[in-house]
């Protein structure tokens, strides 16, 4: 479990012991404070596509020498608890859920950078509010019929926007390395929940095929496989970057009590980013007066994403 459950049940009118309604009679109860102070729990993996090499220290011949220790094109995961992360290009992905949105990487001059970022939701027909006061990361809204005659800033603008499609599931890594290339196979990576934000168009689109596929199949997306690798692509400049490479397996996963619980938490996982997004929407729009009590600011600090660009 990663994170906060709640029920919208109004514990008021529970007048009897029901202990198949957990949620609602640990309310009652006066359990929330404690098992809230356990654990902070709504932090998730998130899973990349790591596109330069990582550089180290090796001996060839007898000698000191840099080396690749980590190759470009290898898939990282983001254990955000421990603050580390592992490396491996044999990743296998069990998607649960998939959301949308937008954002945008925002580098004031002498400040640091950050992430404009909308609320997720099941498609980007509708306007979606960012987390600064405003819609879509500024992208407008509907399809625009003329893009060239739009002013420059304007077109600047809206190509600084992703469209970001974020899948929400499971990853198994095989054949870990961490960050200076050593072997840790006894930290093996098996079901581990995550998610993973894909911003790139090419692999956006991409990642879209194995859901197409289970809808063709009227499957869910949970009953099946994504087998995962890269495919290396040259910019200009002579540097690449990597796409996801997707090998979709027919096999049929069955459906256990554990995948239900872990869906909830998933969806749960979802309301809590959103509501922060709305949140600091509204704060924008009302003179920035805060509404996030102290310790809805603390969950933020546990499941809102602070990377750097390319990180």
């Amino acid at each position: 479990m990663f994170n906060e459950r709640s029920t919208n049940m109004n514990t008021n009118e529970l007048t009897t012991i029901n202990k198949d309604n957990y949620d609602a009679m640990a309310k009652v109860m006066g359990m929330n404070m404690d098992i809230a102070n356990k654990s902070k729990s709504s932090t998730l993996d998130r899973l990349k596509i790591s596109h330069t090499p990582i550089m180290g220290m090796g001996e060839v011949n007898g000698k000191k020498t840099r080396l690749e220790v980590v190759q470009g094109g290898t898939y990282r995961l983001e254990d955000v608890e421990k603050e580390t992360s592992y490396y491996s290009s044999k990743v296998s992905l069990r998607p649960f859920i998939q959301r949308f949105m937008y954002k945008k990487w925002v580098k004031p001059e002498g400040e640091h950078g950050y992430y404009l970022k909308t609320i997720m939701a099941d498609n980007l027909n509708i306007d979606l509010k960012d987390n600064r006061g405003g819609f879509n990361c500024g992208k407008p809204a509907g399809f625009i019929k003329d893009y060239n005659a739009l002013p420059e800033s304007t077109k600047t603008a809206i190509k600084g926007i992703k469209r970001v499609r974020a899948i929400l599931g499971t990853v198994t890594f095989q054949d870990i390395v961490d960050v200076e290339g050593n072997s840790v196979e006894n930290k093996a990576v098996k079901s581990r929940p995550v998610i993973w934000e894909i911003d790139n168009r090419d692999a956006f689109k991409i990642m879209g095929e194995p859901f197409t596929k289970c809808a063709n199949l009227k499957h869910l997306p949970l009953q099946h496989n994504i087998d995962l690798s890269t495919v290396e692509r040259k910019l200009p400049n002579g540097n690449s970057f990597y796409l996801p490479s997707v090998n979709f397996s027919l096999k049929e996963i069955d459906i256990t009590d554990g995948d239900q619980d872990l869906f909830k938490d998933f969806l749960s996982w979802i309301e809590n980013y959103n509501s922060y997004i709305i949140s600091e929407w509204t704060k924008s729009n009302n003179d920035g007066e805060d509404n996030l009590s102290e310790s809805e600011e603390e969950l933020v600090d546990d499941f809102i994403d602070v990377e750097k660009e390319n990180a």
